[in-house]
């Protein structure tokens, strides 16, 4: 994923978030309202392709939140999206999200290795262990609020279970969660890489033992450097672990000709910020008692972590945006910045046109595209 530049930084790997579920990640009536499509993700992934991003990631989201703006109530499915996407791409590598509560982790292995067949070498898992308790019981699949306390026990089992089977086409796996008898998969893929999103230190030291990258959100408006905490907590949890797992930055990007055009528009989606679909969610984040201040369950009831779901956002001219993720290339750790835009199609034309080629960490990566 990394490729050394002349400077001594390294051309990390760019990626974004499908736009899996209506509206994108701003829970605002001002901003733009469409449906989720295998069209436009297409169209946006195909994109992303061109300008020379390195992966992409689609979510894995069972109930939206409602409000005003029906927000993340219209969704695809993961894995079948990729699988689509899959074969419509030549390049980038595909993030799948499995809701680990929701499917066995033999068959999610076997499904990675037949996307795999369509895009070998280009597949990767999202590990999603559940923050929305009500996504789960309108199914009946909730196990008890226990859960909140277990989760990363059950996921570690769960990527054993599928690191065995991709890694050696058999499992006798036997935990508290799963047992294997003589489980087979094959064919096995080419290597199939895990990322993972925990915030708190469990789910930090989950990812340090059985991710290869995992989510570091990103904090605030124009503070690109304020996750650098949870940068470091990942990289002491890795070292600890003896591996090598890389953070993937979260923001949002909303970029203009100039700071002030960029700003007028950041405020135009703040001020339609859709209150009831807001409240849902704070209601689910509240769910998980013992989450401590760094878990997802909190985080995404902060203010900044509002309009644009649980992320950072960088706000500026096509300048001061390059200048902006140069900084977070500079942070140890960071390993890749997952992006997502206020309008996908338009937002990616943006940052691949206007930002990417002022950003000094993707000179090298740009040439490469060039020869």
């Amino acid at each position: 994923m990394s490729i050394q530049t002349p400077t001594g930084r390294y051309c990390y790997g760019h990626g974004r978030l499908y736009p899996i579920g209506n509206n994108g990640w701003l829970i605002s009536e001002t901003a733009p309202q469409y449906k989720p499509s295998f069209e436009l993700n297409k169209q946006v992934v195909q994109k992303a392709e061109g300008y020379g991003l390195e992966f992409a990631l689609s979510m894995i989201k069972l109930r939206g939140f409602g409000g005003k703006t029906e927000f993340w109530d219209h969704n695809l499915e993961s894995f079948t999206l990729m699988a689509g996407l899959a074969a419509v791409t030549s390049k980038i590598k595909l993030f799948a999200s499995t809701a680990i509560l929701t499917l066995p982790p033999a068959l999610v292995a076997r499904m990675a290795s037949t996307i795999d067949s369509i895009a070998p070498g280009r597949f990767g898992v999202n590990i999603v262990t559940g923050w929305a308790k009500n996504e789960y019981t309108q199914m009946d699949l909730w196990p008890g609020d226990a859960y909140f306390g277990y989760r990363y026990d059950y996921g570690a089992e769960y990527v054993s279970v599928m690191r065995d089977l991709w890694e050696n086409g058999t499992s006798d796996f036997k935990g508290k969660y799963f047992t294997m008898d003589d489980c087979k998969l094959s064919p096995q893929p080419s290597k199939v890489e895990i990322v993972a999103a925990g915030q708190s230190a469990k789910g930090m030291a989950f990812a340090a033992e059985h991710a290869d990258y995992n989510f570091v959100m990103g904090v605030g408006i124009n503070t690109p450097l304020a996750f650098s905490d949870g940068a470091e907590t990942l990289v002491k949890a890795a070292k600890q672990a003896g591996r090598d797992v890389g953070a993937y930055v979260l923001f949002m990007i909303i970029a203009d000709e100039t700071d002030e055009k960029a700003m007028a528009r950041w405020e135009h989606l703040r001020s339609g910020v859709d209150a009831d679909a807001l409240a849902w969610m704070a209601d689910q984040g509240s769910k998980d008692t013992a989450a401590d201040d760094t878990s997802t369950a909190k985080h995404i009831n902060l203010p900044q972590g509002a309009v644009n779901f649980n992320m950072g956002t960088l706000v500026g001219s096509y300048e001061t945006v390059a200048r902006m993720l140069d900084d977070v290339a500079n942070i140890e750790g960071v390993k890749g910045i997952m992006m997502t835009f206020d309008d996908f199609l338009e937002g990616l034309d943006t940052f691949g046109q206007k930002v990417q080629p002022l950003m000094q960490c993707r000179q090298s990566k740009l040439a490469l595209a060039a020869e």
